[in-house]
């Protein structure tokens, strides 16, 4: 496991309800090459709070590697929403161009 993973690992082992400590703990492991061990991470970080739109674009963009197209859609929708309603424009438009591609 690279530092930041283990890091990370370290952390939510001693407090697994705390979402941001899982959400770094997802990004270490899809930058080295582990996102299927992110998913149940950024599921819990979408569980935890409704609003956080980074989470559901890095799990709908796992998705999509994972050949699950129908799956990634509604999260890619929400994180839309999401991105719109806080004003996030440059996610907002990433997400439109992902979105007509499917």
């Amino acid at each position: 496991m690279s530092g930041r993973v283990e890091q990370f690992a370290a952390l939510v082992a001693q407090h697994p309800e705390n979402g941001l400590f899982r959400f770094s703990l997802a990004q270490a492991l899809i930058a080295g090459g582990r996102a299927d061990a992110a998913v149940p991470h950024l599921e819990f970080c979408i569980r935890q709070k409704a609003d956080w739109m980074l989470p559901r674009i890095l799990l709908g963009q796992q998705l999509l590697a994972s050949g699950q197209p129908a799956t990634a859609k509604p999260l890619l929708e929400e994180a839309l929403r999401l991105a719109i309603e806080q004003d996030h424009q440059d996610p907002a438009d990433e997400l439109r161009a992902l979105l007509q591609s499917l």
